[in-house]
This record gives C-alpha cells, sequence and structure tokens, in this order.
C-alpha cells in the first residue's frame, strides 16, 4: 500500500511557468522565417535578387 506522507517527501516540483518561460524565451533560437530572411537578404546583396 502507498504510504503518502514518505511519497510527499519525496516529492520535488517542476520549474515554475515563469522559469520556464524565461528559460525558452531567453534562447535565440532560429527559425525557418529567420533563415528565409538570411537567404533574401544574402541573395540581393549578390544582385541575384528576383527579376
Amino acid at each position: 500500500m502507498l504510504n503518502y506522507e514518505e511519497e510527499l517527501k519525496k516529492f520535488k516540483p517542476l520549474l515554475d511557468v515563469d522559469e520556464v518561460e524565461s528559460a525558452i524565451y531567453g534562447r535565440d533560437l532560429t527559425d525557418v522565417i529567420d533563415i528565409l530572411k538570411e537567404m533574401l537578404k544574402t541573395q540581393n546583396q549578390d544582385g541575384k535578387g528576383a527579376e
């Protein structure tokens, strides 16, 4: 049978939502849009823009 008192003593809470949010938003992640913008910028600088 489970001893709830013992289980509660072993319990370790997860990160707070605020801590998780700051950990996620604090990272500089590159997404597909950033990659496409960089590709277009490079293409335009090389003079090979869309014609």
